[in-house]
């Protein structure tokens, strides 16, 4: 009896390899479990229209109020941001190029909030001129130990940053039918919320509570939209023209490939300065945007150049990545030189289906020198 091989099954079969391979995950059944269930969520939101820069590691990625929902399952994943679905907002859509609101602040308030949005996430795309923007366009906000900074169920109005205090966030008891609430997460003296409803036209899904004294800075819709989101929207559509011409890349499909563009981060090297230092531990890889790299390595106490300088559209970095190895060579801007870069956990979430490719340059590069 002849069997036809459905169409895509050897790709599916080698990414979940991949992806046990590098995981190595003690429950092999729950572990397919979970993958496959991912991969088919994957497909369905293609078309899923988010524009903001999100990071699904837990360790990096700032808890979102406007994301908790009434606990599901025995695990608790409140602290992950949940998928929305509701009414848009596309940036490429959105004509108004009306400058954002600026508020007035004094040069020790204009300190206090770039220490305070330093780590936000949500920011990590902007260039500088475009932090400068959001720092223009915040203004500080006093708390009271017990006052409510959103509610749920009110409509989105600002978007809010911590620079000190401590918050309650809390969801009404879906079990109890008595108006009571619990509460899911608690925010110290860090972190930022409110950002998911003013992409949607959705209310607040959960209160936030100042339990103690507090300052706030916030930024209020129509100027997020106009900074944060065409920001991210026209980043994300110059890295996809950047990653689609890079060989390795046309084995992911559109929607993995647009995963990878909000992924990347845009760095900045002048002349002769270091990108990758020989010996050092990988901490990600690197794309060339603009100018020529040179690629060197030490023999005999003497640094060489070993390669022909790499130009833009080329990548580099992986290497040390793939073998879980130090950094087997030194690369050095030749000029100015703009790279987007892609950070170690996100190379090894969003690169399986490249692996394979990345062994066989590997290879190469150890044949050719």
């Amino acid at each position: 009896m002849n069997l036809e091989i459905p169409d895509g099954l050897g790709d599916m079969l080698r990414d979940f390899t991949v992806a046990v391979l590098r995981e190595r995950p003690q429950n092999l059944f729950d572990f397919a479990v979970d993958y496959f269930t991912r991969v088919r969520e994957a497909k369905k939101k293609k078309s899923v229209p988010m524009y903001v820069i999100v990071d699904d590691d837990d360790d990096a990625c700032e808890p979102d109020p406007v994301a908790f929902r009434p606990k599901t399952s025995k695990s608790n994943r409140f602290a992950r941001r949940q998928s929305v679905s509701a009414e848009r907002y596309d940036p490429e859509a959105d004509e108004d190029e009306e400058s954002p609101v600026v508020h007035p602040k004094t040069d020790r308030q204009r300190e206090r909030l770039t220490e305070a949005v330093a780590g936000i996430l949500i920011f990590r795309s902007l260039e500088p001129e475009q932090m400068q923007e959001v720092i223009d366009a915040m203004f500080e906000h006093s708390v009271k130990a017990g006052d409510d900074v959103i509610r749920q169920g009110d409509d989105g109005d600002n978007f809010y940053v911590i620079e000190s205090g401590l918050y309650d966030v809390c969801v009404k008891n879906e079990s109890a039918n008595d108006g009571s609430q619990k509460k899911v997460h608690q925010f110290d003296g860090k972190g930022s919320f409110g950002e998911l409803a003013l992409l949607y036209n959705m209310p607040r899904s959960a209160s936030v509570r100042a339990v103690t004294d507090g300052t706030l800075w916030a930024m209020d819709r129509k100027s997020f939209r106009c900074i944060v989101l065409k920001s991210a929207c026209r980043k994300r559509r110059m890295y996809e023209k950047l990653l689609e011409c890079v060989p390795m890349l046309k084995s992911l499909d559109s929607y993995e490939r647009m995963g990878l563009a909000d992924a990347l981060t845009s760095k900045t090297f002048e002349d002769n300065q270091c990108i990758i230092k020989e010996a050092d531990d990988a901490d990600g890889m690197y794309f060339l945007e603009k100018g020529k790299v040179r690629v060197t390595i030490t023999k005999d106490g003497q640094e060489m150049e070993v390669r022909d300088c790499l130009g833009e559209g080329s990548y580099f970095g992986e290497m040390a990545l793939v073998n879980n190895q130090p950094r087997s060579a030194s690369v050095y801007a030749d000029g100015t030189v703009k790279v987007a870069f892609l950070e170690r956990n996100c190379f090894e979430r969003l690169l399986g289906p490249c692996l394979d490719i990345m062994k066989r340059n590997i290879k190469s590069y150890t044949t050719s020198s």
